[in-house]
């Protein structure tokens, strides 16, 4: 409540002051849901992500993305549920906006391991929850009702 205070405060004071929407792990951005509450979050990336990494290139479903940080350049790699779709990659965006996929988005594509191989991938973009997108395919389009949807083409 105090941030609300210190905006209201500051506005009145006659201080530009821009909200923006709230991303996932609270950062401004571009609003996607997180329907993983945080401890979830915390506890997934603490016990389970390491356990998951090891098997995720044999379990069908599951895909490993290798990515580089924006501003660090260190080499990542984030278990993901995904969807091969013919040409085209679909994962559903459960956390909001995190880092990889913003990092993806800045790189312009990733490597990514899939139970079937390793594919590059290119022109990442993010479709918004809600989305109704006739050139999307049908199993891409049910996902986006739910939850924001990081989509890229196979190159």
């Amino acid at each position: 409540m105090s941030a609300l205070r210190d905006l209201a405060e500051r506005s009145r004071a006659g201080q530009r002051v821009e909200i923006g929407c709230l991303g996932a792990h609270g950062r401004t951005g571009t609003a996607l849901p997180m329907l993983m509450p945080p401890w979830l979050e915390r506890l997934q990336i603490r016990y389970m992500n390491p356990l998951v990494k090891r098997v995720a290139r044999f379990v069908p479903g599951l895909a490993t993305v290798q990515h580089r940080g924006r501003t660090s350049g260190n080499s990542y790699e984030t278990v993901v549920g995904a969807t091969r779709i013919e040409d085209l990659l679909a994962i559903g965006l459960m956390h909001g906006k995190t880092n990889w996929v913003k990092n993806v988005l800045a790189a312009g594509g990733a490597d990514i391991r899939l139970s079937s191989g390793k594919v590059h991938v290119t022109s990442p973009r993010v479709v918004p929850q809600g989305t109704e997108d006739p050139a999307l395919p049908p199993r891409v389009r049910q996902m986006a009702r739910r939850v924001g949807v990081f989509v890229a083409d196979i190159s």
